[in-house]
């Protein structure tokens, strides 16, 4: 009987140390993937997958296809403009080919408030259009403003279109607002292209179009 306790105790002792030892030891824990000053746990099998949005339709299509094309030349354009040009305007406190540049870009982000935009976080808007930032930091920054309009339309649904919303103290709509922002840019484009012929520079667009017929001219009738 005696040896059957000692038996049992020491398989307790034993059961004792173990747990003790395992408790000790230092727990894993799955990698916590860090993206901006937040932790994002890595995406596990009841993590849902990312989904691609849907292309626009309808008005979103028609509105972005005519908004990159301007979007191009306005790039175009500051590509070919000489940097030295950059600081050229027609009178004193008129922007200058620079500056208009600048300009489009910062309405392009402002511009986009009113249809649910907000800007990045590292972009600050302050004092930019007087900066001379140079060349070419100003064409990166129009090429960043126009991607970044064209993914907030994008994000839009067409019910968004609808939406009421007030713009520089006028009711309109969604719809209304993807407007200002596509005549603001084509206002300012037309003011770069006359900008760039005063300087000699002609529109590349233009460069590569062929030149217009010539009119048949019939016999003058007596």
């Amino acid at each position: 009987m005696k040896k059957m306790i000692a038996a049992m105790t020491l398989i307790l002792l034993l059961a004792s140390m173990a747990m003790a030892q395992a408790a000790a030891q230092p727990t894993t824990q799955k990698p916590v993937a860090q993206t901006w000053g937040t932790q994002t746990p890595v995406a596990s099998a009841q993590t849902p997958a990312a989904t691609t949005p849907a292309a626009p339709t309808g008005f979103r299509k028609e509105f972005l296809g005519s908004y990159d094309l301007l979007c191009k030349k306005i790039v175009d354009l500051a590509t070919k403009m000489p940097e030295e040009k950059y600081d050229w305007h027609p009178a004193e406190g008129v922007r200058s080919i620079g500056e208009v540049y600048l300009h489009m870009g910062i309405a392009n982000y402002g511009l986009s408030r009113f249809v649910g935009g907000t800007i990045p976080a590292d972009i600050n808007l302050k004092g930019l259009e007087k900066s001379k930032p140079g060349k070419a930091k100003t064409i990166e920054f129009l090429k960043r403003s126009n991607d970044y309009v064209h993914g907030v339309i994008a994000g839009l649904s067409d019910a968004d279109l609808e939406k009421a919303v007030t713009v520089f103290g006028k009711p309109t709509t969604y719809r209304g607002a993807l407007l200002i922002i596509g005549m603001h840019q084509s206002e300012h484009l037309g003011q770069s292209i006359s900008y760039a012929r005063n300087v000699g520079v002609t529109p590349p667009w233009s460069e590569d179009a062929p030149a217009p017929a010539k009119p048949e001219v019939g016999p003058v009738k007596k």
